[in-house]
């Protein structure tokens, strides 16, 4: 009964396919309209414009990540800059008191030994904790004058040829804080 079954559609098939002529797996083939189906891609210009489009991408992207990095850095540096510097308006205000101190360490002599030990023991310390914070003293004296970082209050003739231009006294102590100057040193330079 199988054999049967199988010849008889066999036979069907064989007459739909001289019904319907054309009609098999790679039909779609021979059908016109769909002969474009087999040739290659050749829209040269739409292609072209997607290539300048993502070149033109991939460029912004480069810039936006190289923005980003800038910005970063940028951000850290200043960050760095803001926590070195963040007691400065207290420090300087300490600056008067320390000076004060240096006077009194001139005129100490008159004391006894004790309060006189008394006395630079509080200023020692006082040193030691603004040094500790970033704070360090210019040195000027005889140095050559810089007006980038030294005050000329006044101008007198050098005791010797050497000390011409350079800084024969100081009136006022410059300071340092992280590098930074935060106070000039106000000069006399010999001339």
């Amino acid at each position: 009964m199988r054999q049967k079954d199988m010849k008889e559609a066999k036979e069907q098939a064989k007459m739909q396919n001289a019904e319907e002529p054309g009609v098999g797996i790679n039909v779609d083939e021979n059908i016109s309209g769909t002969t474009h189906l087999n040739e290659p891609v050749t829209d040269e210009p739409e292609l072209e414009k997607l290539r300048n489009e993502l070149g033109e991408m991939k460029d912004k992207y480069i810039r936006k990540v190289a923005e980003f990095e800038n910005f970063k850095k940028r951000s850290l540096k200043e960050r760095i800059d803001l926590i070195q510097t963040a007691g400065k308006e207290v420090i300087v205000d300490l600056l008067e008191v320390l000076d004060d101190c240096e006077r009194a360490e001139k005129q100490i002599s008159t004391l006894d030994d004790k309060a006189k030990e008394g006395v630079m023991l509080v200023f020692n310390k006082l040193k030691s904790i603004l040094t500790a914070k970033g704070l360090r003293p210019m040195e000027t004296i005889n140095k050559e004058f810089n007006p980038d970082i030294h005050e000329a209050i006044t101008e007198i003739p050098a005791p010797t040829e050497e000390l011409r231009g350079k800084v024969i006294d100081e009136i006022q102590k410059g300071y340092y804080l992280n590098d930074k100057i935060i106070r000039y040193a106000k000069v006399v330079v010999g001339k």
